[in-house]
Parts: C-alpha cells; sequence; structure tokens
C-alpha cells in the first residue's frame, strides 16, 4: 500500500530571524517568523508525511499554544514525526518540494538541503528534491514579504 501526503507552509518575513530551509540557513537580512525557529520546508513537510500516514497536522502535534516548541529546532520536531510516521508502520520513497520566495536564491544551497532532510528522514539525497521558484514580483511572495512551500511525499508500507 502506498500514501501520498501533501503540505503547505507559508510565513512572513522578518528582521531578526535566521532564514532556515531544511535546516540549513541560507544568507538573508530576513528570517522566517514563527513559534518554532520558523523552517517553512520542515513545517510543510512534516505535515505531508503526518497527513499521508493519517496522524494528523503540524500544529495538532506541535501545537503553537504551548511554549515547549518555543524556538523549537525544526528538524528535531520533522525527527519526532517521523518517529511517528516509522512507528505507524510506514516508509518514505520520497520527497518532492518547491519552495517559491524572491531571495535568497535557493541553488547555491540545494544540495546541503537535500543532504539535511535526507539525513533526519534515513534516506538516500536522490529521493529527496527541493526546487526553488520566485513569484515575479506578484503578492506578499513576489514582494519579498514571505516564504512558502509545498511537499509531497510518497509513503509505503514497511
Amino acid at each position: 500500500m502506498v500514501r501520498i501526503g501533501l503540505g503547505r507552509d507559508l510565513h512572513r518575513l522578518v528582521s531578526g530571524r535566521r532564514f532556515l530551509l531544511g535546516g540549513v540557513e541560507l544568507p538573508s537580512p530576513v528570517g522566517e517568523q514563527g513559534h518554532s525557529d520558523g523552517d517553512v520546508l520542515v513545517h510543510a513537510l512534516i505535515d505531508a508525511l503526518l497527513g499521508a500516514a493519517g496522524l494528523g497536522d503540524i500544529g495538532e502535534l506541535f501545537p503553537p499554544s504551548d511554549a515547549t516548541w518555543q524556538d523549537a529546532d525544526s528538524l528535531h520536531l520533522l525527527a519526532i514525526a517521523f518517529d511517528k510516521v516509522k512507528a505507524a508502520g510506514w516508509s518514505v520513497v520520497n520527497i518532492d518540494a518547491v519552495v517559491t520566495c524572491e531571495a535568497p536564491k535557493l541553488l547555491p544551497h540545494r544540495a546541503a538541503i537535500r543532504a539535511s532532510v535526507a539525513a533526519t528522514l534515513e534516506l538516500p539525497i536522490d529521493a529527496v528534491f527541493v526546487k526553488g521558484k520566485t513569484n515575479e514580483g506578484c503578492d506578499s511572495l513576489g514582494k519579498g514579504h514571505a516564504v512558502e512551500a509545498l511537499v509531497v511525499c510518497l509513503l509505503e508500507r514497511a
């Protein structure tokens, strides 16, 4: 049996925060605003994994009302969610993601992002792919006020 999960997340970009994607810090004068460290890619990935496994979503597992998760490392949250997915009898086949933001450019950091996510999910690097897109100046993404991630994952029964 296989299942597909879809995750989406969007965060405002603000001064005084780090810009993280897949646990990798990218050089930027602004970063993601969020309850945890704001890693939009990892948050969307957590939703994709949990959804495919029928185990809820990131807000249910790590509610923003719980101070435990304030400024938490999103890769740590991903590891917790991944453990739940494995415990439910699922294994990850692959991950495909799109990150939309005007800056910074993703391409110079893509290999590090893929490696970070692959290591956390115990996958070969070729099972994780991340694409960077812009919004061509349209809306809050295109004006550089936000970053968005869309992630799909394929799970199979272990």
